[in-house]
């Protein structure tokens, strides 16, 4: 994933909201610190509620060492499959619809000229952040089809008291629409027309988690 960080294309902070969140919500590797600081720098004279969500994120990363940043994060997203970055899990499971569901995100990716990487798969939360950002016109509309998922993973990251949940609630309020209502609002969206086979759709209960690369010591 780019680690640039443009500035918002339009009059909203749309994008440059969903390009911070990209940088921020994915894996804390070795340009970690800069990243905060590169946050920082672009967001902090634009005005918004989104910004200063982004902004007091930003206020804890910098306090914390790399590396509890890196634990914390591997014990929020990849060792809870309540709160998982792959967001077709929420609506389709681990079901034979899931593989349709991420054809259609790769189709609209190349369809607009946006290659993402071959080891990550186009679901990947911080993927789809990047593509709206750079992308506003396919990938804003592709991520309010998602705000379901987006919301159970909020609900959940809050319940966690992560500071990652001021991330999703920032992308949230730059989403088109009316959000969920509640949890169990957002729970009843993502299960509308599963297959009848889907299983693990309730974020309480089981389903596979994504393999991830610092899993196996591929990230450092």
């Amino acid at each position: 994933m780019s680690r640039s960080l443009g500035r918002a294309a339009t009059t909203t902070n749309a994008p440059v909201v969903f390009q911070a969140a990209a940088l921020l919500l994915a894996y804390p590797d070795r340009d970690w610190p800069r990243r905060p600081h590169t946050v920082r720098d672009t967001v902090a004279a634009l005005p918004g509620p989104e910004i200063q969500l982004l902004l007091s994120f930003c206020d804890r990363a910098e306090r914390e060492d790399p590396l509890a940043v890196a634990a914390r994060y591997v014990a929020t997203f990849d060792r809870s499959r309540r709160r998982c970055l792959y967001l077709t899990y929420y609506t389709d499971g681990d079901t034979r619809r899931r593989g349709a569901a991420l054809a259609r995100i790769k189709s609209v990716y190349r369809t607009h000229g946006w290659l993402p990487p071959d080891d990550e798969l186009p679901d990947f939360l911080p993927l789809m952040l990047e593509f709206a950002a750079r992308t506003p016109e396919a990938g804003t509309p592709l991520l309010t089809e998602h705000r379901a998922a987006i919301e159970v993973l909020r609900y959940a990251l809050e319940a966690h008291r992560s500071p990652y949940a001021a991330l999703l609630q920032a992308v949230g309020r730059c989403l088109p629409g009316r959000a969920p209502a509640s949890r169990e609002e957002a729970l009843r969206l993502t299960r509308t027309g599963p297959p009848t086979e889907a299983v693990g759709l309730d974020v309480l209960g089981p389903f596979p988690a994504q393999p991830r690369p610092h899993d196996d010591g591929a990230r450092r």
